[in-house]
């Protein structure tokens, strides 16, 4: 008895054994940290960022300088003049003040909006290529094996290589 269960065990091993090899060969990974990164576009975009984000650092730079000159001048002053016009300075060095940071705030803004504009088609471009390649290599699934990516091995085929080619780089 025990022996035709140790069969019936074994047999069953054996006809599922291609099964499993079939729905393996169904996966795939791809590092997509590591292919968005890479696309020219991206690339492109984040140089065009990093300009504009230094752009408005150096504006807020200026005005944060000008702010602080002003503000040192009066300081200086205020003991050659009225309590009218020291409040006066007070009142212009605090509209200053929210002036500047009211900009800071919105640069800020801008600068999220801009990158969100820029890179949300380019991660759907990259989806879409990954989606594309994954279906005409016969994958069932692409497991996106970036760090922390919800995965520990990949062992499977890697698509990088070839979705960089159907992105054209």
């Amino acid at each position: 008895m025990k022996n035709s269960i140790l069969k019936l065990i074994t047999a069953t091993f054996i006809a599922l054994a291609p099964l499993t090899a079939v729905a393996q060969s169904n996966v795939a990974h791809i590092n997509v940290q590591q292919l968005i990164s890479e696309m020219p576009e991206v690339i492109a975009a984040q140089n065009e960022l990093a300009k504009l984000e230094k752009d408005y650092t150096t504006q807020i730079d200026n005005a944060f300088k000008e702010f602080q000159t002003k503000a040192q001048s009066y300081s200086s002053d205020a003991a050659n003049q009225t309590d009218v016009t020291n409040q006066a300075r007070q009142k212009e060095l605090e509209s200053m003040q929210t002036n500047l940071q009211e900009f800071r705030d919105s640069a800020a803004q801008e600068l999220q909006k801009k990158q969100m504009d820029l890179m949300t088609p380019l991660l759907e471009k990259a989806r879409d290529a990954i989606t594309k390649v994954g279906k005409e290599q016969g994958f069932n699934y692409v497991i996106d094996s970036s760090p922390n990516g919800g995965i520990i091995l990949a062992d499977g085929k890697d698509l990088l290589a070839d979705v960089k080619k159907a992105l054209g780089f």
